[in-house]
């Protein structure tokens, strides 16, 4: 019995002190998906103005965002 409750202690504390992490994550997704926005733009416009190269450089570090 003791064990029991013991382990259903253990398991609802545990995951109460996961749940907290969310906003966190939350706020390290929004932050990267803004930078990879703001290079995505960049690269579109570079390509636009026919920099091709610099298009290409833009967008890739966009992609390494996510990759991270």
């Amino acid at each position: 019995m003791k064990k029991i409750v013991i382990t259903l202690t253990l398991i609802l504390f545990t995951t109460s002190a996961f749940a907290g992490s969310c906003p966190m994550m939350a706020g390290k997704i929004k932050s990267k998906i803004e930078q990879a926005q703001k290079l995505h733009d960049a690269g579109v416009k570079a390509h636009s103005d026919g920099n091709h190269g610099k298009s290409e450089e833009l967008l890739n570090k966009a992609l390494k965002l996510f990759k991270s």
